[in-house]
């Protein structure tokens, strides 16, 4: 048998999976590492934790499924995106911790930013709003805060990179400093109409532009694996990240078709073509994954806070023991009975775009039980994804007829089926649920003659379920108001606070 290795860096753990010529998984392993929250609203990795349960978890899947290096034909990378590294070229070192995505310690920043009229040039470049989710903001914040960062910076001897770059330098033993078009187009630093890195935005984040890695397409040989580590010397050959990697792992190649995914956070993402177009309902303009080797675009509303809210419950709360848990424990009432659950743990994303929101349970009475809050927290992953494609429908003119779903939540049935009931259209969830993998298996096997075309691909697919609404209209509607309410009054908490 042949495979193609998918290593999937996400925010909670680092997978590894092997996909065999029909698309199907012939072996994952998994591995956790620590979450750092050094200060409130902040939110790190250790670098090396990433590097080492993602390589871990290569080496283990191979060992599950009897397969040898010999018989990967190509290694695809996805990552989770906007997460930030420095290190230095010469020792390889991380100057300072990952700054997550989820990061908000770069609010003042973005704030100064917007106040000095920089938002629409940034916008009009990049796609992108002044926000700390991006990477931009917390280089600079690395540079002004790392003793010595700014002047190694500035002769030459650091390196920036999101996680794709630092799996890549490392697994080239510090020979390819690169990243594709689809991570660098979230740094906030990549202009994605004239394709290149924009001087004019590394001067207004005081970034030296050396710190760059090389933009590659996302389906593309980079060069084999040079590392003694068990993998031999497997070609390169795909990297996109995590999001725009589910976009084309569902196969939204063509305009108007879009997907979600639910993972720690919700990303719902729009295929609109070879035409950039903005927004005008705060999402934001990414490029997508291309198999063609030309610039392709994508609407995309994040948000921040989704399957993350039942680790919440799991963790702190210690409501459950397991994240699968949570369904039993939700269907065990028979509504939130007035419970809103409105999870801002790290500030609200699109389309409010509110770092000084937080999180806020409304609703409470005396017979409130773990049950009705569980329910509520689920509710509230599908009520954010609604107000995410309400505003992309807004945008594009053409309501959404399916939506495409996938991640680690998307197998909770009670989700789905309430997220068909809010939207009104049915919810598609595929066989394989592990479609950012499956994205980034799809770019290198497309590189490397695995698979000939996407059209190949497509006919291999397994059907999946569908879930289609059944809840009435209207008392959707008035539980959408009802969520619109509370969300207003989560909102610029942390600001009054201070």
């Amino acid at each position: 048998m042949k495979y193609i290795l998918s290593l999937d860096q996400g925010t909670t753990s680092s997978r590894a999976i092997l996909f065999d010529e029909a698309g199907r998984i012939a072996g994952i392993a998994q591995r956790e590492f620590e979450q750092i929250y050094p200060e409130t609203g902040w939110v790190e990795h250790d670098p090396y934790g990433i590097l080492t349960s993602q390589l871990s978890s290569a080496v283990e899947v191979l060992g599950k499924a009897g397969a040898r290096p010999r018989d990967i034909l190509g290694l695809g990378i996805t990552n989770q995106r906007e997460t930030t590294l420095v290190w230095d070229r010469e020792t390889g070192k991380p100057v300072y911790n990952a700054i997550v995505w989820q990061d908000r310690r770069t609010a003042p920043l973005c704030r100064k930013l917007a106040d000095e009229g920089a938002e629409e040039a940034v916008r009009r470049k990049t796609g992108l709003l002044l926000d700390p989710y991006f990477s931009g903001t917390k280089i600079t914040w690395i540079l002004d805060n790392v003793a010595g960062a700014r002047a190694r910076a500035e002769q030459g001897k650091l390196a920036f990179g999101t996680v794709d770059s630092w799996l890549i330098w490392n697994l080239t033993s510090s020979r390819r400093h690169v990243t594709d078009r689809t991570n660098a187009s979230r740094t906030l630093l990549y202009n994605i109409v004239e394709d290149r890195w924009d001087a004019e935005l590394l001067k207004l984040l005081r970034i030296p532009e050396n710190m760059m890695p090389e933009v590659v397409w996302s389906s593309e040989k980079i060069g084999p694996v040079t590392t003694t580590l068990g993998l031999g010397a497997v070609e390169i050959a795909g990297i996109a990240g995590d999001q725009q990697s589910a976009l084309f792992g569902q196969l939204c190649t063509q305009p108007g078709e879009a997907k979600n995914t639910y993972g720690t956070g919700c990303f719902l993402l729009e295929n609109i073509g070879t035409q950039c177009r903005l927004s005008n309902e705060r999402l934001i303009t990414t490029l997508a994954c291309s198999s063609h080797r030309r610039l392709e675009y994508a609407l995309e509303g994040s948000v921040f806070i989704g399957g993350a809210v039942v680790q919440w419950l799991r963790d702190n709360m210690k409501f459950i023991t397991s994240a699968p848990e949570v369904e039993a424990l939700a269907m065990s009432v028979n509504s939130s009975n007035g419970v809103v659950f409105v999870p801002a743990f790290t500030g609200l994303g699109a389309p409010h775009w509110d770092p000084y929101a937080r999180g806020m349970i409304i609703g409470l009475e005396r017979g409130t039980g773990m049950g009705h809050i569980a329910r509520a927290a689920i509710e509230s992953i599908a009520f954010q994804v609604a107000d995410v494609l309400g505003a992309m429908d807004r945008d594009t003119g053409r309501p959404l007829t399916a939506l495409r779903v996938d991640g680690g939540a998307a197998a909770n049935d009670f989700l789905m089926q309430f997220q068909a009931d809010l939207l009104g259209v049915p919810v598609e969830r595929p066989a394989v649920l592990e479609t950012t993998a499956l994205g980034a298996a799809y770019l290198a096997g497309l590189a490397t003659g695995f698979w000939p075309d996407v059209e190949t691909i497509a006919g291999k697919r397994e059907a999946g379920t569908v879930f289609t609404p059944q809840a009435d209209r209207e008392e959707m509607k008035q539980r959408q108001t009802r969520w619109r309410d509370a969300v207003e009054r989560a909102k610029g908490w942390n600001r009054r606070e201070k």
